[in-house]
């Protein structure tokens, strides 16, 4: 081959079953290699003191141009001059990374936004955040002094059964907020979850030689079942209205009617903007979900409570912070207290949103229906043009409706169970 270029890199095609290899014809032992998936990187190829071929990977074809790689290649091709062996020093330093080490690589990576997530986009700063919080609370614990490379699934799924025990829980922090930590299989799935896909972003940038965590199996978590029923429903609402007359924080009671009204997630109401609320679209415009940036429509009831909300001059938040410019936080205390009051248990802001999504399939709506009222990624309707799909608007009025009226007491007036089913056919239709 020619000198490498970025056009004959380009031109070089793969062949199933085998590597194929391009070496330049200036720089000895400089070449690029094409895998059968169509991966290509650079690499130079010697022999060591001992005389043993060895190769060493100079960076992927793409984030490296030739001509960095080049560069890399003869500084490399030096040190091998000299009597060095750079690849058998890579392998050692892998070889030698601990758990805590990786650890400490991803969340920097990360935190910079230098690690691309699922969505092909920088990984949020809140799910760095969680990330962060289990491997401080039960990664580094129970696996942080170990060598990366002489992990087995056998470790990992123990350090699994481990966190599932609560053998890494942790009680309530003397000051500041939050640190809890009881342990369980939800968490300890989620913290399996984190692992492997850090491991898997080490593996993949030649940090570590491969991940260990795959093939991991993941323990089952129960999904929830917890929802308000009708009669709850109304009790709750009776509550919440002595608790207005009892002073209770009225912020923190209309973030949980809305959550109640619409199906959102607690930080998607807590930190929601007056100015994302479009009355004509009948939706909310989110510049950032857990889903990416989305259209979440909503029902006359959930606008009519928007519109209520007194908010504050100056702050752009719909429930904003009784002190500073951020937004309210405290709705997780308000509903402990509005449910003890009520004697109801197990209610979180999330059981509030499978409220919403269960009062919907009760009216009759399809899967696909509630999957977009919920604002889930595979419905296609939430990220665009929602105002064209009107069987969403229906559905969202009828839910937000029903909802307003349990908690408001109010008689049922004579609405038949059919009557959603109706309405979406015909729309769809």
């Amino acid at each position: 081959m020619s000198k490498i270029t970025k056009r004959s890199v380009e031109l070089l095609r793969p062949e199933p079953n085998k590597d194929v290899f391009a070496w330049d014809s200036e720089t000895r032992g400089f070449g690029v290699r094409v895998k059968p998936s169509g991966a290509k990187t650079f690499l130079i190829q010697y022999r060591n003191i001992e005389g043993r071929t060895r190769r060493l990977v100079l960076g992927q074809f793409g984030a490296v141009t030739p001509e960095m790689a080049r560069v890399a290649a003869r500084k490399k091709l030096a040190e091998v001059a000299g009597g060095a062996d750079p690849s058998a020093e890579r392998h050692a330093i892998r070889e030698g990374l601990t758990v805590t080490e990786v650890c400490d690589w991803y969340l920097k990576e990360a935190g910079s936004g230098r690690l691309l997530g699922r969505t092909r986009r920088p990984i949020k700063a809140s799910s760095v955040a969680m990330d962060r919080s289990r491997i401080e609370v039960h990664i580094k614990p129970l696996l942080g002094p170990r060598l990366v490379s002489k992990l087995t699934l056998r470790d990992i799924e123990a350090m699994q059964a481990d966190i599932a025990a609560g053998k890494s829980a942790r009680g309530k922090k003397a000051k500041g907020r939050g640190g809890r930590s009881t342990g369980g299989s939800g968490v300890a799935g989620r913290t399996i979850g984190t692992l492997r896909a850090l491991l898997g972003h080490a593996t993949r940038l030649g940090v570590i030689e491969k991940n260990p965590a795959l093939g991991v199996r993941q323990i089952a978590v129960r999904k929830m079942k917890r929802r308000l029923n009708t009669d709850e429903l109304c009790h709750l609402g009776k509550v919440m209205r002595q608790a207005m007359d009892d002073a209770e924080h009225p912020t923190g009671l209309g973030a949980i009617r809305l959550l109640l009204l619409t199906g959102f997630r607690r930080m998607e109401v807590l930190g929601l903007q007056r100015a994302w609320f479009k009355r004509s679209d009948h939706a909310i415009h989110f510049p950032d979900t857990k889903s990416g940036e989305q259209i979440r429509v909503i029902g006359e009831a959930a606008m009519n409570c928007i519109e209520s909300q007194p908010g504050r001059e100056g702050s752009p938040y719909l429930f904003p912070a009784d002190v500073g410019d951020g937004h309210f936080i405290g709705v997780v205390r308000v509903l402990d207290r509005v449910c003890a009051k009520a004697k109801l248990t197990g209610v979180t802001p999330h059981v509030l949103r499978h409220t919403f999504a269960s009062v919907a399939g009760d009216l009759g709506f399809s899967e696909l229906t509630i999957a977009g009222l919920l604002g889930h990624a595979a419905r296609g309707v939430t990220q665009g043009y929602v105002h064209l799909d009107a069987a969403l608007v229906v559905a969202a009025d009828q839910v937000s409706a029903e909802i307003a009226r349990l908690l408001d007491g109010e008689a049922k007036g004579g609405r038949k169970g059919g009557v959603a089913v109706s309405a979406e056919t015909s729309v769809a239709a």
